[in-house]
């Protein structure tokens, strides 16, 4: 019997991704899962500078919010794009303080699963 290929888009638990929210730069990864082996298919870099815009009371800048929605909003179009079925993200510290809201988290969260 022959063996049966593919046509297409891959199916979208074979395409992962993990998502790097550092406090200077936004990382992301994809990778197609295969026989056992992970092969890297896009990557990722963004700075976003957080750190500089944390102010006193540990809360960031309006632009600085900003630069990191936008940045999510371009890394979720293309996990949509490779049709990315299992994400991972991690986050630093400055990030955390920006999603001390469910407001601020719900728009992080929209931005990268649009």
């Amino acid at each position: 019997m022959a063996e049966r290929r593919r046509r297409g888009p891959p199916p979208a638990q074979d395409v992962l991704a993990s998502v790097d929210l550092g406090s200077n730069s936004f990382h992301m990864v994809v990778a197609r899962f295969d026989h056992g082996q992970l092969t890297v298919v896009d990557r990722l870099r963004e700075m976003v500078r957080l750190a500089s815009g944390l102010n006193k009371d540990s809360r960031l800048s309006e632009a600085s919010q900003a630069r990191a929605l936008a940045t999510l909003r371009r890394f979720g179009e293309r996990l949509r794009d490779m049709q990315a079925g299992r994400v991972r993200v991690v986050s630093s510290p400055v990030v955390e303080a920006f999603v001390s809201s469910v407001d601020e988290f719900d728009s992080l969260y929209r931005a990268l699963a649009g």
